[in-house]
């Protein structure tokens, strides 16, 4: 099948213009009939929640922690991204359109790209409004940092500490609504799956966190926005809560999932101390504007360093390769997160990785605390230079971070049209839930603005399209959809009650995690993919029989929830794979080592492969059926992506 993205026609920086006058209303005094269910309170779902309780509509919110503020969109620390041109050096929402379809390596859409740039400038000014407390430059004006992949500052930001601050922000305007009677917060509640009656999204179905109790919950329309599955690889920079379990489970009741083989690969984390991490802790992307990513210049060197015959400070320059400097000095540090991931990997395999492990590079600021001040340094990033010293007990106004790539953002989720629809009539995925703005590989500080893109600025519109379509006539909850879903829940729930193996849930996510990253990782091979397969599908298998899940579903029980969340981990892991294995060419995060340059670039082909996968499941151990939509450039030139 050829998907129809329902992309508007006409000029690019028109679309969405036209789009929004030509949607249908709903009526305010129609607005109140309907009831609309949000999963997830990260800055999409709260954003999103927020915005249509304030429009008039009906709100339920999930969230499966004791708060909306505990969402994972708190972890972003480096900024969000607006094209403001308040640096005057030169950006546009043009400029900005192009450096993410660049930094996406031709791999999205343009009419949702462009989109995004336009509504980014809106992003700002409403989160101001909200008392959201980003850093200002001398003149009262709001600062701007670089981010990778442009050559221009537009990525605004609150310290290290962004994302939290964003949360804040809407978090409060989600609480205004909460007090006003239009939103209904439930809190420690997990969706376990869609009810889809009469062709359409029209419910969910969740297990209270604390009893065990499973309810169902009615809607005019379901918004999910649960984030990533980064998790899949079970060391990652997510933390432990993330799961692909909503949207997985919407994945398994007709909505189709779009491109999820490309997860992004952070350059810039801590790296692993050994087997006892359950998480990897990100340092931020913004780190890259004042810090110098190197490696000793020969294996010798740092084999010496390794040992501890030789300390850092006794490297002179002449012995130090800034190798993202030396390869590509137009964006020096700055390149994309995959390209600077993949030069990290190049000089650990060559031998020159550094600490204990040696599966690290250095991120040096000697020169900026001489060139600034550390004062000026630690105004800037001190927050994120504590919380290192407190993981590692190294000081790195002393001695060099040491960082290696992890597992941070996955670009792929569940495929949406232009309106933020999946497949399933009336469900709607925005965030990082959708595969939607970034093609294979995001650039820094975009998460945030496409989460608030989508919740403020984009659904509150398309959302009525459909509504108004549908009409305010209340939803059937005797409809036999409901009892049945719920009846599905429930059995699935005994099922994984039932195991009384040996191995402990943990082991088999451990087990996963290290298939997906040395077979599904930083670089895949045909080979490689075709064993992870057979390897995931034996793990599976094993996982029925011999895990054990303790306690009852009728108490706070979280070996149950883990059960579940990596029982729908091993399934996605092995279409990860079938969707890199289909996927014959290098984009962005996904490197086939087949496919690349003579300098070792990501190499694409255009002719066979710009597309959109999209896989739909027809059951149970039977292959999921590719779908594609076909991916037109009218605006900018499909070229070798280059940042020399």
């Amino acid at each position: 099948m050829i998907l129809d993205a329902k992309i508007p026609a006409g000029p690019l920086a028109e679309k969405w213009s036209k789009h929004k006058f030509n949607l249908k209303l709903v009526n305010p005094a129609n607005k109140r009939k309907y009831n609309v269910i949000v999963v997830g309170t990260g800055l999409a779902g709260a954003s999103a929640a927020a915005s249509l309780a304030e429009l008039g509509y009906n709100v339920k919110a999930f969230c499966f922690q004791d708060s909306p503020r505990r969402a994972h969109s708190i972890a972003a620390q480096g900024g969000i991204n607006a094209a403001k041109n308040y640096r005057n050096d030169g950006d546009s929402v043009y400029r900005l359109f192009y450096d993410t379809i660049k930094g996406g390596d031709y791999r999205a859409r343009e009419g949702n790209v462009y989109r995004l740039a336009e509504v980014s400038v809106n992003i700002i000014d409403q989160c101001v409004a909200q008392g959201v407390p980003f850093a200002r430059e001398y003149g009262g004006l709001l600062d701007n940092r670089s981010f990778g992949g442009a050559q221009v500052s537009r990525t605004f930001y609150a310290r290290g500490q962004t994302g939290q601050q964003l949360l804040l922000g809407a978090y409060s305007a989600l609480n205004r609504q909460i007090h006003e009677g239009k939103v209904k917060m439930y809190t420690r509640t997990e969706m376990l799956d869609v009810v889809v009656a009469d062709g359409k999204a029209q419910g969910i179905v969740t297990r209270n966190l604390t009893t065990g109790e499973i309810e169902t919950h009615s809607g005019h329309a379901v918004l999910l926005c649960t984030g990533g599955y980064g998790n899949v690889f079970y060391l990652s920079t997510n933390a432990m809560g993330c799961n692909v379990t909503a949207a997985w489970r919407a994945h398994k009741r007709g909505a189709f999932f779009g491109n999820p083989c490309y997860t992004q690969i952070h350059p810039t984390c801590i790296p692993v101390s050994g087997d006892h991490q359950s998480k990897l802790t990100l340092m931020s992307e913004s780190l890259r504007n004042d810090g110098r990513v190197w490696a000793p210049k020969t294996p010798e060197l740092a084999q010496k360093l390794r040992k501890g015959e030789i300390k850092v400070s006794d490297l002179k320059e002449d012995d130090r390769d800034y190798f993202l400097e030396r390869k590509y000095p137009s964006f020096g540090n700055l390149v994309p997160r995959d390209v600077a991931s993949r030069n990290a990997k190049e000089a650990v395999d060559e031998g020159k990785g550094v600490g204990a492990s040696g599966v690290a590079v250095f991120l040096d600021f000697a020169e900026s605390i001489a060139r600034l001040g550390e004062d000026t340094v630690r105004a800037k990033y001190g927050n994120l230079f504590d919380m290192y010293l407190q993981i590692t007990d190294e000081n790195p106004y002393k001695v060099p971070m040491r960082i290696y790539p992890a597992v941070h953002y996955t670009m792929g989720g569940l495929w949406v049209d232009y309106n933020l629809m999946t497949t399933v009539p009336g469900l709607y995925a925005l965030g990082e839930c959708n595969f939607s703005d970034h093609g294979a590989n995001r650039l820094g500080a975009s998460a945030l603005m496409q989460g608030l893109a989508d919740g403020y600025f984009v659904i509150p519109y398309t959302i009525g399209d459909y509504l108004a379509g549908i009409g305010p006539k209340p939803i059937d909850e005797k409809h036999p959809a409901f009892a049945q879903t719920k009846k599905d829940v429930e059995d699935r729930i005994a099922k994984l009650l039932a195991l009384k193996g040996t191995k402990t849930v943990d082991e088999y996510h451990r087990e996963l995690g290290h298939i997906m990253w040395e077979y599904c990782g930083m670089a895949r091979t045909e080979e490689g993919l075709k064993k992870a397969k057979g390897m995931i599908q034996e793990l599976r298998a094993d996982f029925w029989k011999n895990a054990i899940v303790l306690g009852a579903n009728e108490e706070f029980n979280m070996s149950l929830e883990k059960a579940g969340r990596v029982a729908d981990f091993l399934e996605l892991g092995e279409l990860m794979v079938d969707d890199a294995l289909m996927r014959k060419e290098s984009c962005g995060g996904h490197f086939r080592v087949e496919s690349q340059t003579e300098e070792g670039e990501a190499l694409r082909d255009d002719d066979n492969f710009a597309f959109a996968a999209a896989w739909e499941y027809k059951g149970d151990n039977v292959p999921e059926v590719l779908n594609k939509e076909e991916l037109v450039f009218e605006n900018v030139k499909l070229t070798q992506r280059s940042y020399k």
